[in-house]
């Protein structure tokens, strides 16, 4: 079955009663002119505008955003929206020091890649921009979220022998030890509150 998103942008509406988006500054339409399927423009995020790609488009757009001079890859972040599906968004910040204006001011763009709940995987831009590879790298520590064709997936914040990954929304608060504890006896349980007070105070 043939996809419906092939060969084609979408602008996104705003919400109703506030009319269409503004028409795109120059750079953007240039952008967007013959850009891969599965690429939609959203609302402008507090000035910046954005995209939403799907991740079988990611390294097409990229290719062609680097090349309109957006050599910069500021961050990468990842962003757990449970219960929704898709759960998972990757979002790129893009920077292009050559702007537009007179004098010239630097152009941001945001990429959001919206990612499935079960077994999120998206494509690496770390060879594109090398400045992903870390970042990339601490989205899959923290959310769980795989990079595909990454030339070092690992962890970076969290001990390699981690349990999971906790910036995920279903994550127990007080991490691996809390789903230990839940099999304990409520009385030889760790209570937080109780080891905050001090001891004379007890």
């Amino acid at each position: 079955m043939p996809d419906p998103m092939e060969g084609t942008v979408v602008q996104a509406a705003r919400p109703e009663g506030t009319g269409d988006l503004a028409e795109p500054a120059p750079w953007l339409a240039g952008l967007l002119e013959g850009a891969p399927g599965g690429v939609e423009r959203l609302e402008p995020c507090h000035g910046i505008e954005s995209l939403r790609v799907m991740p079988a488009s990611l390294i097409p757009l990229c290719q062609r955003a680097r090349a309109a001079g957006f050599t910069m890859c500021l961050d990468v972040a990842g962003v757990d929206y449970l219960p929704r599906e898709p759960r998972f968004e990757v979002v790129y910040h893009l920077l292009a020091l050559k702007g537009d204006g007179t004098p010239e001011q630097p152009r941001r763009l945001q990429l959001r890649v919206p990612v499935a709940g079960e077994r999120p995987e998206v494509p690496t831009v770390s060879g594109i921009w090398p400045s992903a590879n870390w970042p990339e790298r601490e989205v899959y520590d923290l959310m769980g979220i795989r990079f595909k064709g990454h030339p070092d997936l690992r962890r970076i914040l969290m001990p390699d022998d981690w349990e999971g990954h906790p910036l995920r929304k279903d994550y127990p608060l007080r991490g691996p030890r809390a789903l230990e504890e839940e099999e304990l006896p409520l009385g030889h349980r760790f209570d937080f509150l109780q080891a905050r007070v001090r001891p004379h105070e007890r």
